[in-house]
């Protein structure tokens, strides 16, 4: 098994993806106000499956990438900087807008909406989803997927699905209530600045570290 601390690296960046809000996070939201908190689980069970098969497929994928040719590892690494430098200015400015009062409202989901239809409905989101796309892009090269078996693969995939399910499931219990929603757009870039700073020490340490080699 690979060391624990290679797993949380990778679940906080998963968590901050998570809670930022975007594509996923808005249709959660959105879903639980307009049809209550049953669809609402249902798309965090949705945004749940999707981060399992993002997180299956890039970590495979890379695998079978970086054993067939291991010199693409520093390339991707230069590439995943990049990408977190990228997502650090783009939830900067998110946070910068925010608190200047650049504010957007929720867009409203079906009124009537079942479990199942949410999640599939979520899943989709998720699928097409290019935050998740870049967070996972990144996520495949600071884990070591070439030196991961396959017990190191499941748990990375299922700490990262409930961590999904964790985060969805309690704003589709919070935000089935009206008053939250309110907060929410008042404070949400404060999660953005946290988001943004993160990534952006992150992207510095893994910049300075390739140089250096």
């Amino acid at each position: 098994m690979l060391p624990l601390s290679s797993f949380v690296l990778v679940w906080s960046i998963v968590a901050l993806n998570t809670t930022t809000p975007g594509p996923n996070v808005v249709n959660t939201i959105a879903t639980a106000m307009s049809a209550g908190r049953r669809a609402g689980l249902g798309a965090a069970a949705g945004v749940a499956i999707g981060v399992a098969l993002w997180c299956l497929g890039s970590s495979l994928g890379f695998a079978t990438l970086f054993a067939a040719f291991p010199g693409a590892a520093r390339g991707m690494a230069f590439v995943a900087a990049g990408l977190l430098g990228w997502l650090a200015f783009r939830a900067l400015r998110f946070a910068w807008q925010g608190y200047c009062g650049a504010r957007k409202g929720l867009p409203q989901a079906p009124a009537t909406l079942s479990f199942g239809r949410a999640l599939v409905r979520a899943v989709m989101i998720s699928a097409s989803n290019p935050k998740v796309l870049t967070t996972w892009l990144s996520i495949a090269t600071l884990f070591p997927v070439a030196q991961a078996g396959a017990k190191d693969i499941a748990l990375l995939t299922v700490g990262s699905a409930l961590i999904g399910l964790f985060f969805h499931s309690t704003y589709a219990t919070i935000f089935s209530t009206g008053p939250a929603v309110r907060f929410y757009l008042r404070a949400g870039w404060v999660i953005y600045l946290v988001s943004g700073l993160f990534f952006a020490v992150l992207a510095g340490s893994m910049g300075l570290r390739l140089i250096s080699q």
